[in-house]
């Protein structure tokens, strides 16, 4: 039997996340799609629950600075620590946050051309979620990374840049890009507001004859030959989902600067990984998605916080039925063949 050799086969991912027994959030959203994209996953964790804290009742321990520095100096006296790609992600505490930044300079010491993705997970919706302590601390990683995936909450704390205009946005991405170093910057999950619809190409907007509504995904690469922006609209799906990010994030590092890929004109190694990041990231929701409409009745009832407050099972039916489907959409995450492509467009005029 003559097996297919990936080209990701002398590739490995160190991956530094949250970890939940139940569901697929942090590590376990990322670490099973780079496997399928033909990666080695090295796994550290930096929580265990027994689930997501959408479930409002959860178990498990958070893993302190002292116990990451003896897992990462185990591995490196026994020679395990070489990846050519570092994912980080949930981190709660500054002092854990140190202990990875300084891993991370290690690692890039050791290895200049290591791929770092680094999303700095710290809140959503105007409301941080970890310690006020650890956004100091990204905010200094943030040389270390080749890309970031910041929310824009997180693009607006780590710039300290309100964002309501194109000037604002300029300001964000310059000093993302200026001051602190950062190649690569991916922003997803914008909500389309009337002043970004505004501002986008007819190429980038969503059919004005769509009544569904769109979020908005830009990324910017900074190069000796300057900027280049893309863009996208993508429609939303109805419902909750956790562990998005997660899986965005991991398959945006599984596809960055793959090897084989010859790139047409337009299109920069990051607008690539990107494009194939949304398209197999939305195609997962959807199937999730059409799987939860399958469920009885009472695992899927509304969102409804006194209703769920009374009868804290309500809220825990509804989210086990919205956990990605990842297994099942294996094949999905593996090859884009057979699947409609959202491509990431230049946003002309953007300057």
């Amino acid at each position: 039997m003559i097996h297919r050799i990936s080209h990701h086969m002398s590739e490995r991912i160190l991956s530094i996340q949250s970890h939940v027994a139940f569901g697929y959030v942090g590590g376990k959203a990322a670490v099973f799609p780079l496997q399928c994209l033909g990666y080695d996953v090295d796994v550290v964790n930096t929580v265990n629950f027994s689930n997501h804290a959408g479930y409002r009742r959860s178990g498990g321990s958070k893993t302190n600075a002292e116990e990451l520095n003896a897992i990462f100096e185990a591995m490196e006296l026994n020679e395990l620590l070489k990846p050519t790609r570092l994912l980080t992600g949930y981190i709660p505490g500054a002092e854990a946050l140190t202990a990875v930044s300084e891993l991370a300079t290690k690692l890039k010491k050791e290895n200049p051309s290591l791929v770092y993705l680094l999303d700095p997970v710290m809140g959503d919706s105007g409301r941080l979620y970890v310690a006020p302590d650890v956004v100091p601390v990204y905010k200094a990683m943030l040389s270390l990374a080749t890309v970031i995936t910041p929310n824009w909450f997180e693009v607006e704390t780590l710039t300290d840049t309100v964002l309501h205009d194109l000037p604002s946005l300029h300001t964000a991405l310059n000093i993302l890009h200026k001051d602190h170093d950062v190649p690569n910057v991916v922003i997803s999950s914008i909500p389309l507001t009337q002043w970004l619809l505004d501002l986008l190409p007819s190429g980038i907007r969503p059919p004005a004859d769509e009544s569904s509504e769109h979020l908005l995904c830009i990324c910017s690469s900074l190069t000796s030959s300057g900027r280049f922006v893309h863009a996208c609209c993508v429609p939303t799906i109805p419902g909750y989902f956790s562990g998005v990010g997660d899986l965005f994030s991991a398959l945006l590092l599984g596809h960055f600067n793959e090897p084989t890929v010859v790139l047409p004109a337009g299109v920069t190694n990051l607008s690539y990984a990107v494009s194939q990041a949304l398209s197999k990231t939305h195609a997962v929701l959807y199937v999730t998605h059409e799987y939860s409409e399958t469920l009885p009745d009472i695992e899927r009832q509304a969102s409804d916080d006194e209703k769920d407050t009374a009868d804290p099972m309500r809220r825990i039916r509804r989210m086990r039925g919205r956990e990605l489907r990842l297994v099942q959409c294996q094949d999905i995450i593996r090859t884009a063949k057979n699947m409609p492509i959202r491509q990431m467009q230049p946003w002309i005029g953007f300057e």
